[in-house]
Formats: structure tokens, C-alpha cells, sequence
């Protein structure tokens, strides 16, 4: 399995353990709020109602935006290679790894450190298109594309 494979692997597990988590999150507070509504009335009991419908909502919204970024990685297809950086490329710059998907925390991997960032970060941007040998700068460090695979 090639390094981007294992990276793109590593990163759809980081992000379906999220999803099952917020899931049991969300349908713990479900549980909670019928167990709750059993036994409740009054005041205390609609803003423990209220508090509850409101990190549900919380909840709802982060499970929904690890969705997307799912989605992104689901439409990678790490076995391919690009000449200029697209989404999914490996781009080696400075000696750095960086993962062009979404942005996700740093992963290491046979002791290389792989940073995940989107095509709309500005460092993302700033690579999208192009190939091996480009350079920019950007807030005032000098970066050079060595290597995209």
C-alpha cells in the first residue's frame, strides 16, 4: 500500500471513529430526553429540555460538517497520480508532506508527519494546479513544490 493510500486510510478511520462517536453522543442525549420526559414537569424540567435540544443541535451540526469532509476523502482516489496538485495529491514542499483534502489534524506515518489541508486554505491555493519546481511566497516564507505524487 502506498503512502497516500495509508494516509487517506488513516484519515477515513480518523474520521468514521468521529462519526460513530457524535452518533452515540447524539443518540445518548435522545435517550436522555425520553427518559427525562418520563419522569419531569415543570420549569426545571423544559430548560433541562431546552439545554438538551440545544447541544443535540450542537452535535448535529459537528457530525454534519465531519460528513463533508468524509465526502471528500471518499471521492479521492489515492492509486492515482498527478502531475499538478489537485485534490488528493501528496505534495512535497520544504519538506513537508501535505495532503491536498480537507483540513484535518497532522498524522505520522513511517516517521513522516503528514499535514491534511484543503484547495481553499490559502496555502491550498496557493498550490492547486501547479507542479515539482513552483515557487511562492507566502507571508513572507519562501516555499518550493519538490515533489507532487
Amino acid at each position: 500500500m502506498s503512502l497516500k493510500q495509508q494516509i487517506l486510510q488513516r484519515y477515513k478511520e480518523m474520521l468514521q471513529d468521529r462519526i460513530d462517536v457524535f452518533q452515540d453522543m447524539i443518540s445518548g442525549l435522545t435517550i436522555d430526553a425520553q427518559n427525562d420526559a418520563k419522569g419531569s414537569a415543570g420549569d426545571k424540567h423544559e430548560t433541562a429540555l431546552s439545554m438538551m435540544h440545544l447541544e443535540q443541535e450542537k452535535l448535529n451540526h459537528k457530525l454534519k460538517e465531519i460528513l463533508e469532509q468524509k465526502a471528500i476523502l471518499d471521492k479521492i482516489d489515492a492509486s492515482q497520480t498527478h502531475k499538478k496538485v489537485a485534490l488528493g495529491s501528496l505534495v512535497k514542499a520544504n519538506g513537508m508532506l501535505l495532503f491536498v483534502s480537507t483540513a484535518l489534524p497532522k498524522l505520522s506515518i513511517e516517521d513522516k508527519t503528514i499535514f491534511a489541508l484543503s484547495p481553499q486554505s490559502p496555502l491550498g491555493s496557493k498550490l492547486m494546479g501547479n507542479e515539482g519546481g513552483f515557487s511562492f511566497d507566502m507571508n513572507g516564507k519562501q516555499y518550493t513544490i519538490e515533489s507532487v505524487l
